[in-house]
């Protein structure tokens, strides 16, 4: 090759090489775009959620007092009923008799009465002359003693026919709703049988009986002396949740909180009262009730979707520190708030935490920091440019 085409080569080489290296570098990735909420502390409301039954206010199984064949039912299945109302009839006619027979046998104890107590007034006076002796005197005591113990008991034995024959007559012994009859006119019933002729409910007031684990309830009160937490405790307002997932449209309020512990589940149970002027609230139905348990004046809360797990699942969040970067945070919490998280440590006020954007980053990392807002949109991801 010729001296002057190497020469050529060589600089075409150098020309190549400078304008590959004169190419502009790529620019640097833009710096993440995070959404953060600020941390501060607030008055919230606490509440719990607990299952619960309804039980009636007062609850009276109608049973009979005697033995006998049910003549007649005096009341409509399903309707209310007042206290004193008579609901059944029993033949009566075996308790009539008993009872005549029993002022029959008053009446000749009465009339020996006054036999015994003539002649004991007499031989009071002839013992005195010697007329008869000291002991038919004391015998003739005796005897008018006994006839007037004698009339005391046939007093009693009247009385006592005269209830069983009111019992033939069964009574409300409450006013309420009564449910099905049990027996019908005919069937045979019996005093101290099983099954109830009928059972009689009062519920224009419902009970709701919850269950509370100890633990809880023991927080509760510690946090309640300490101040942290005000209000709550006997008369709290509690919501109802119906088995359709409707709230019942009356507040009830807490009425008290059993004395023991359920030694099988460690459960307090706590009893609330309601007013049911409708008949809404049936007595054995489900519910669970919304206990406002009281008022947490210095609380910090956390968006739930802020809170992701770590691998021994602890809760954490990211936070954005002073210089932009990133930092996990691991977190204690208490309850839930709505959509946040009670937090009682880890966090503090004034920490601004990433609720949106944070899915890739790793700590070190920096970003920029903006508001979040709840309300937004997510943004639509733009479309791959198309190469040339």
């Amino acid at each position: 090759m010729r001296r002057s085409d190497i020469t050529g080569s060589m600089a075409l080489g150098a020309f190549v090489l400078v304008a590959a290296c004169s190419k502009p570098a790529p620019a640097p990735p833009p710096t993440p775009q995070v959404g953060v909420v600020q941390v501060t502390e607030q008055s919230v409301t606490l509440s719990s959620e607990l299952p619960g039954r309804i039980t009636a206010v007062e609850t009276s199984e109608v049973r009979p007092q005697i033995s006998g064949v049910i003549r007649r039912r005096l009341f409509a299945e399903g309707s209310m009923v007042r206290a004193g109302q008579t609901l059944y009839e029993i033949e009566d006619a075996p308790y009539r008799a008993a009872l005549g027979t029993a002022q029959g046998q008053l009446g000749a104890a009465q009339a020996q009465i006054n036999a015994t107590r003539l002649q004991a007034q007499r031989y009071s006076e002839l013992v005195r002359v010697n007329a008869v002796s000291k002991q038919e005197a004391d015998n003739a005591t005796g005897s008018a003693a006994q006839a007037r113990a004698n009339v005391a008991a046939q007093r009693s034995a009247v009385e006592a026919a005269r209830v069983n024959l009111n019992f033939t007559r069964i009574k409300a012994p409450i006013s309420g709703r009564i449910g099905r009859s049990l027996f019908t006119a005919g069937a045979l019933v019996q005093t101290g049988q099983a099954d109830p002729l009928a059972t009689i409910q009062r519920t224009d007031t419902v009970y709701v009986d919850v269950t509370q684990s100890a633990a809880q309830l023991l927080d509760l009160k510690a946090a309640m002396q300490s101040g942290e937490v005000t209000g709550g405790g006997q008369g709290a307002r509690v919501q109802l949740i119906l088995p359709n997932g409707q709230t019942y449209p009356i507040e009830g309020r807490l009425q008290f909180a059993e004395v023991t512990v359920d030694q099988t589940t460690g459960a307090v149970t706590l009893r609330a009262s309601f007013p049911n002027p409708t008949g809404m609230l049936l007595p054995g139905m489900y519910v669970r009730a919304k206990l406002v348990e009281g008022t947490q004046s210095k609380a910090i809360l956390v968006p739930q979707r802020a809170v992701s797990r770590d691998e021994r699942g602890n809760p954490t969040v990211m936070v954005v520190g002073a210089d932009n970067k990133v930092a996990p945070r691991v977190l204690k919490t208490d309850r839930t708030q709505g959509d946040n998280w009670i937090v009682t440590s880890g966090v503090k006020p004034g920490d601004r935490i990433i609720v949106e954007g944070g899915m890739m980053l790793r700590p070190g990392a920096v970003v920029k920091a903006t508001p979040w807002n709840p309300n937004a949109k997510p943004a639509a991801a733009s479309a791959p440019a198309q190469g040339k």
